[in-house]
């Protein structure tokens, strides 16, 4: 898996101190952006963490080009409606020697993980077979499987990463899409630690488990880990 933040809007965490703060100025967002003191930022966007005061986060946005994924992963990405997303096409782009994805629980099993190579095999093959026979790529698709390779790029305004990041680095989330998120999230916070300071998921970042009895079990050792130090 391949993860990269390739774009953001310059420093984001001025530009979300300016939005708020000029909510209660005389002056103007330009002037603003201009005069406001590296600590005023800090002080500023800290503050509005801390209070969850979200709707600034909105004005900056982030990019990450993502390689090496499942379809299966991109599937649930989608769903993460306030963002753009630009998908790598099976209508167009040939899928002779399509790359996968093998999940660590079947790469540790033998038998399955033969299994598993084999189908790819079988399904190459008879994708191979359709375009042989005229079969159109768009149409040919739909033997391929949900393990195969994609790549993409996503656009998220901060808000909308760190509903992405609370929900998808639970440990709850499906292995692989939590993976993704994780990497995006410590990319995230390199840029603008202070927006993303409470990325994550709410066990780690406010102290509770927004799953109730489906909880994975992380809120409570992290409480007694807590209590021993």
């Amino acid at each position: 898996m391949k993860v990269n933040l390739i774009w953001h809007t310059p420093e984001p965490q001025r530009v979300v101190a300016m939005a708020a703060r000029l909510c209660y100025s005389p002056v103007g967002a330009e002037q603003l952006a201009e005069t406001m003191s590296e600590d005023q930022v800090d002080k500023l966007v800290g503050k509005i963490v801390d209070l969850g005061h979200w709707s600034t986060l909105e004005h900056v946005s982030f990019t990450f080009a993502i390689e090496g994924v499942s379809r299966v992963l991109t599937h649930q990405l989608v769903r993460h409606r306030i963002a753009s997303y630009s998908q790598q096409s099976q209508r167009y782009v040939s899928e002779h020697d399509f790359e996968y994805i093998v999940p660590e629980s079947v790469a540790a099993n033998a038998e399955a993980a033969a299994k598993f190579k084999a189908l790819m095999a079988q399904i190459r093959n008879t994708y191979d077979e359709l375009i042989a026979l005229g079969v159109h790529k768009e149409d040919a698709r739909y033997c391929l499987a949900n393990a195969t390779e994609t790549k993409i790029v996503v656009t998220m305004n901060a808000r909308a990463l760190l509903n992405f990041f609370t929900l998808r680095c639970c440990d709850r989330a499906q292995w692989e899409i939590r993976q993704m998120a994780e990497k995006m999230l410590e990319q995230a916070k390199e840029v603008a630690p202070l927006l993303f300071k409470k990325g994550g998921p709410t066990c780690v970042s406010e102290g509770r488990c927004s799953e109730g009895a489906m909880t994975c079990g992380r809120l409570a050792k992290i409480l007694r880990a807590a209590k021993q130090g």
